[in-house]
Order: structure tokens, then sequence, then C-alpha cells
């Protein structure tokens, strides 16, 4: 009895052994890929920088599709190559992406503004059969698309673009500036749908400003 008790045991001290060096394996395989997709996103921007935007839209795909979280800075220069690429459809999108998860303080927050109005103009002159390119039949991600947001029983949430102060503010070498918000109500809110419409790049801006 006292050696099958012995065998037992070592069984299941193997077993968690076992266990345990697979989930490290796991990890450092997780970190490992994290890292690759990093090293696909500093390539992505250095071609981006250097004007290689076909070459940077691969490299920024390559880590839309494998990475889990999302870093707020490829959806500026995923937006921003787009526009190089007469993509503008999916520019707007994924621009207002960013603007929605950095708001007004977002480092490329100056960038993005002045794409975001490149890209809305040509947009609005580009015909029907142009946008049509924007989406590659047989690729897995419609890159076009946001996932619709719920956005809870208020029905309601702060504008991102404003951050609930209905007004832009930016600092220039004249000092600061400040634009009503174009998209918020006033009390710096946006409607469910509004806020849905603004992530796909299809919230037009208010014409009573």
């Amino acid at each position: 009895m006292r050696q099958r008790g012995l065998r037992v045991f070592i069984f299941l001290l193997v077993l968690m052994m076992g266990i345990i060096a697979a989930n490290t394996s796991f990890a450092q395989y997780e970190e490992y890929e994290r890292g690759q997709q990093l090293k696909y996103l500093d390539l992505g921007i250095k071609q981006y920088e250097n004007g290689r935007y076909e070459e940077a839209d691969k490299s920024f795909r390559q880590v839309l599709e494998n990475v889990n979280v999302l870093p707020a800075e490829i959806c500026f220069y995923f937006g921003a190559n787009s526009f190089y690429l007469e993509k503008y459809k999916q520019s707007i999108n994924w621009l207002n992406k960013y603007m929605a998860l950095k708001g007004t303080s977002g480092q490329y927050f100056e960038e993005c503004t002045g794409f975001l109005e490149k890209a809305e103009e040509k947009y609005l002159m580009a015909s029907a059969s142009n946008e049509d390119d924007v989406y590659e039949p047989g690729e897995e991600v419609d890159y076009t698309v946001m996932p619709k947001v719920d956005c809870g029983p208020s029905g309601k949430v702060i504008c991102p673009v404003c951050k609930g102060q209905t007004v832009i503010i930016k600092r220039t070498a004249m000092g600061l500036t400040y634009k009503t918000c174009p998209y918020s109500d006033e009390h710096g809110n946006l409607t469910c749908d509004e806020y849905n419409l603004l992530l796909q790049g299809k919230l037009k801006p208010r014409s009573d400003l």
C-alpha cells in the first residue's frame, strides 16, 4: 500500500510539473508572438515614414490580423497610410477609432484631425465604383468595418472628440484656440447611434456651426 501511494504521489508530481512547464511555454510563446507583432508595427511605421505605403499596409495588416489588443497608435498609422493609398473610407474609420481611443490628448491628435478633414473631403468626391476597392475580396478582415458598441442603459457616451467639453482646444504658436465640437450636443455627449456612426466614419458634422 505504501509503495502504491508513493507511485501515485510521483505520478501526480510529474503531472503537475508537466502542466507548469506547458503553461510556462505557452506564456513564453505568447510573449514571443507579441514581440513579433511589435516588430511588424515598428517596421510598418518606418515604411510609412519613408513613403513606402504599400509595404507599410502589409506590415500593419500583419499586426491587425494577429494581435489581440490593438495599440492605439496603429489606428492612427493605418488610417493615415490608408489615406495615401486613396482608401478614404478605410482611412476615416481608423482615424476615428484613434480619436475615440485617445481623444484630444492623443500624441497624433493634430495630424489625425488634419488627415480626417482631407479624407472626408476626398471621400465625398470619390465615386461609388472607386469605393468598391476599399475592401479587397478574399481578405478575412474587412478593415472598413468597426464593431458596434453597446453604450449601456443611458444610451449616451461622452464625445471622444471633445472629451465632453463641447469645445476642441488646440495649442498653437499664438496660444490656445477654441473650436465648438462639431459632433457633441450641448452637454458634450453623443447618442449611442451617433457614437457608432463616428467609429464607422459616417457621422457628419453639425450643419449649424
